[in-house]
């Protein structure tokens, strides 16, 4: 039955590899609980009070709420589906409630410290330079994911209208304007691989520097290099450039919705955390111009 999900998940669903993953992990983990606890149950057979003494068994063992609340999604999604093709008479998953969570806000660089590093910082005038700062503009010009990033090639610049195609979740396209500014550093990176490289337009456009393609490792170990410089924020991630992208387009007065198309988001819900940081900045400015602040 798991499996047979995990394909639903992969081929109709059209989920990222890392999302079934996770459904696998969390799935196979509950599956394991019932063998412990409840002498192998069949997954058929489960109800609410099952699924309940696994959330309590993974809060005991120091699981934050957050993480638990993902677990849960993972049977939901995972009994809908078994209910639809009637392998089971009831969802037990019904009654689930999702666990009160601290509001997490998400970690961003602040505007200065971003162009110290984009505007200021010398980079290497080789490949590998040009490379890594165009990884650095790119996400904080554009917002991308880092899954993003990887699966661009460069026929997917259209540096003509200044924009470029990006296959998001579940292979929604979306077309994302860039400034001039980041079209210089493209023209510089592409002028650099194409005297290292021999050409080719249906090539990935970010590369190793013996021309395989762009991988999460690496490119994480450029942003965290570069971040290290110039900030101290905790995290320094791709994902941290995307934050920053969306919290400064909003602090710069950007209308909610545009952010929320330029990130690839289905909802305002997804997107609406970072005006968290934009109601902060808007208070400190009260609080300083007006008279009876």
């Amino acid at each position: 039955m798991i499996q047979s999900f995990l394909k639903y998940l992969a081929y109709e669903k059209r989920c990222s590899q890392h999302t079934v993953t996770s459904y696998q992990c969390d799935l196979n983990q509950f599956q394991e609980f019932l063998t412990g606890n409840f002498e192998g149950l069949p997954l058929q057979q489960v109800s609410y009070h099952h699924i309940r003494a696994w959330i309590i068994d993974l809060m005991e063992k120091g699981l934050n709420p957050r993480s638990v609340n993902r677990k849960t999604v993972s049977l939901r999604s995972f009994y809908k589906y078994l209910l639809r093709n009637k392998a089971i008479g009831a969802d037990p998953t019904t009654r689930i409630k999702v666990l009160k969570t601290a509001r997490k806000l998400p970690d961003f660089v602040q505007e200065e410290d971003m162009h110290r590093l984009l505007d200021n910082f010398t980079f290497e005038d080789d490949f590998a330079g040009w490379r890594d700062r165009l990884i650095l503009e790119l996400f904080y010009g554009t917002g991308i994911r880092l899954s993003e990033l990887m699966g661009l090639k460069e026929s997917d610049i259209d540096r003509f209208h200044g924009q470029i195609k990006v296959l998001g979740k579940r292979n929604k396209e979306r077309i994302i304007p860039f400034s001039k500014n980041l079209d210089n550093i493209l023209s510089g990176y592409l002028d650099k691989k194409n005297s290292v490289f021999d050409h080719n337009s249906d090539d990935y456009l970010i590369v190793t520097n013996k021309r395989g393609r762009g991988y999460p490792m690496m490119i994480y170990r450029v942003v965290k290099k570069y971040l290290g410089i110039f900030t101290t924020v905790e995290k320094k991630s791709p994902h941290v450039l995307r934050h920053t992208f969306a919290t400064h387009l909003l602090n710069k007065g950007a209308d909610l919705n545009a952010v929320k198309d330029l990130l690839g988001h289905t909802s305002l819900a997804a997107t609406q955390v970072y005006t968290h940081n934009s109601l902060d900045k808007l208070k400190r400015a009260f609080d300083q111009a007006h008279p009876k602040a």
